[in-house]
């Protein structure tokens, strides 16, 4: 966008605001992001005073996360609609890739249902069409098995004119009508606009209002050269006139924190207020440092009667119509994206709803038992072999066994004890800082072989070298830029009868630590390792965010997806406290 641009569109909210100052409460100053951690691509909606978010997910389970809040800053994690592996069976295993999966969700309601539509990618028969339904958001069961549609494009909206019928507009940008019920799509795509010449003209949304069909699209790609543009005509099919001052938000060209700004969703508040939400990254024009990949954020809008809609560019701290009182009265049973967890993992208690998996995991891999949060290590480790075709066992792709949750706050520290008894060599439990499998950072318990045997016997030989096998604890990493030495360090003695406590905390806002540490005298800790942020940015994971969580391997000992037996981990104590947001490269919010 040029300067000017920029500084005529902030001037024009500027002018819109003060001219309803005296009607309307002060002003409110607010943070962002306030969907902070990966969440991609947002698309949301008010209904009855509650507003409610969607977001991309990708290949993680459970799939496209529904946030409700009554203030717009205080978030709660309330349903997932895609949580059931019966729900699209098979789908997750047969998929190979880091970044594919469930893109860019739409969510919409009407007539006491909520609609999600989006496309999982990557399935060995091409791109799928899924529309999910919901009377109560706030419950996983409610959500639907999806209707079904053939998809040639990504990116869908969901529209109803007013005659009833729904449409579904796709990257490109065409326009298709749908039957909710079949998955049916008319023939052919009617193309509205293509853009203003950006590369990928995509995430469309159309608003009607004033007698106008208003089109809304992201183009520039998902990196710096992010933008929103939007057209509008008369009829829906067209044909649709291109704003003279677009991009209409935008923070490409410029040297702000908040870079890749674009792909967003606008709705009213209960006063008439107009407010918006996209996606950007907290990276500066850098673009090296970004963990937590593309976040949120929540920007203020006006939409005068017949013209077009004035957008506020997107900052770390902002200044914008009156937000609603603070309320976090909601119903269900999902933490708030800016809670800390504090997890014990009771018997049979119900693992939280904000810890995901990387696809849907092995029946009873993860489960919760007197001993905490029981994980059945997977034959392949955090890395595998993501795109072999010769070893899929290896791959992943049938559950890898890692459970984490987002990093949601630029400054954090995360806890876990391990309880871990390992019976064979190169067994292991750890935690880590996960973006994808080719993008990771690891702190692990592992029994490593100890003296090589001279035994000519195979058998001999094995039981000799396990005999001799040392407790250790292992850092290694690997990710954007190429992986960083390891480092081995001996489990003390002493520690051995008890859990060993494991941490990954933030040094600053480019690098993590991640130490050990009895978890009986926390004063004994050893570092054992510091890695840059910059290996879990970008790279294999530009469209995804990092987990920070844990994880049981045996680094591809056994057979097909099976490890030898004596490798179960037990994870007790789970702890994420957020300890600072910056919201611009020199400003840190405490949270």
């Amino acid at each position: 966008m040029k300067f000017s641009s920029l500084v005529n569109a902030h001037l024009a909210f500027l002018a819109s605001v003060a001219s309803s100052a005296a009607v309307q409460p002060p002003n409110s100053t607010y943070f962002n992001p306030v969907l902070p951690g990966w969440h991609s691509d947002p698309s949301c909606i008010q209904v009855d005073g509650t507003f409610f978010c969607a977001t991309s997910t990708f290949i993680s389970f459970p799939g496209i996360p529904i946030y409700a809040s009554k203030d717009l800053i205080n978030w709660k994690l309330i349903s997932h609609t895609w949580n059931r592996e019966s729900q699209l069976p098979g789908i997750s295993w047969a998929t190979t890739g880091q970044q594919r999966g469930m893109y860019a969700p739409t969510l919409r309601h009407r007539d006491g249902v909520f609609y999600v539509i989006c496309e999982y990618l990557g399935t060995p028969t091409g791109d799928l069409g899924v529309v999910f339904k919901s009377t109560d958001p706030f419950s996983d069961a409610a959500w639907s098995d999806p209707v079904t549609f053939p998809a040639t494009k990504i990116d869908p909206d969901l529209f109803w004119d007013d005659d009833g019928k729904a449409y579904v507009a796709l990257q490109g940008i065409i326009l298709q009508e749908i039957n909710l019920e079949t998955g049916e799509l008319s023939q052919p795509p009617i193309s509205l606009w293509n853009g203003t010449g950006g590369v990928w003209p995509e995430g469309p949304h159309i608003y009607k209002k004033d007698g106008w069909y208003y089109l809304m699209i992201a183009e520039g790609g998902t990196e710096r050269d992010h933008a929103i543009t939007i057209a509008r005509s008369r009829a829906l099919t067209g044909p649709y006139e291109a704003y003279e001052n677009n991009p209409i938000l935008t923070n490409r060209g410029t040297d702000e924190y908040f870079q890749t700004v674009g792909h967003g969703d606008l709705f009213q508040d209960t006063n008439g207020n107009w407010w918006g939400m996209c996606l950007a990254t907290r990276s500066g024009p850098q673009w090296e440092v970004y963990p937590m990949g593309r976040e949120a954020v929540l920007f203020p809008a006006t939409w005068n009667e017949g013209e077009w809609p004035v957008l506020q560019p997107v900052r770390g701290e902002m200044s914008g119509w009156p937000l609603p009182p603070p309320n976090r009265e909601l119903p269900g049973d999902g933490p708030f994206n800016s809670d800390p967890d504090v997890y014990d993992f009771p018997a049979g208690s119900a693992i939280p709803r904000n810890l995901v998996y990387w696809r849907v995991p092995r029946e009873g891999a993860f489960s919760t038992t007197k001993k905490g949060l029981q994980v059945i290590p997977s034959r392949n480790n955090l890395t595998g072999t993501p795109f072999s075709t010769t070893t899929p066992e290896l791959s992943g792709q049938q559950g890898l066994a890692f459970i984490g949750r987002r990093q949601t706050d630029s400054l954090f520290r995360f806890s876990v004890d391990v309880n871990f008894n390992p019976q064979h060599v190169n067994q292991e439990a750890g935690v880590a800082v996960f973006l994808t499998q080719a993008n990771h950072i690891d702190l692990g318990v592992v029994l490593l072989p100890g003296d090589k045997s001279n035994s000519t016997c195979p058998s001999r030989r094995k039981r000799e070298e396990a005999a001799s096998a040392k407790l250790a604890l292992r850092f290694r990493a690997e990710g954007t830029g190429g992986p960083v030495e390891p480092r081995v360090v001996a489990v003390p003695r002493r520690w051995l009868d008890g859990p060993i406590r494991l941490q990954i905390e933030t040094a600053n806002a480019t690098h993590y630590n991640l130490a050990a540490m009895p978890a009986a005298d926390p004063k004994a800790a050893i570092l054992v390792g510091t890695a840059s942020a910059g290996l879990v940015s970008g790279g294999n994971g530009s469209f995804v965010g990092s987990l920070v969580g844990a994880y049981a391997t045996c680094n591809g000992e056994g057979s097909g997806v099976e490890c030898p037996p004596g490798g179960n981990a037990n994870f007790a104590r789970w702890r994420y406290s957020g300890e600072g947001q910056y919201v611009s490269e020199t400003k840190v919010v405490k949270v």
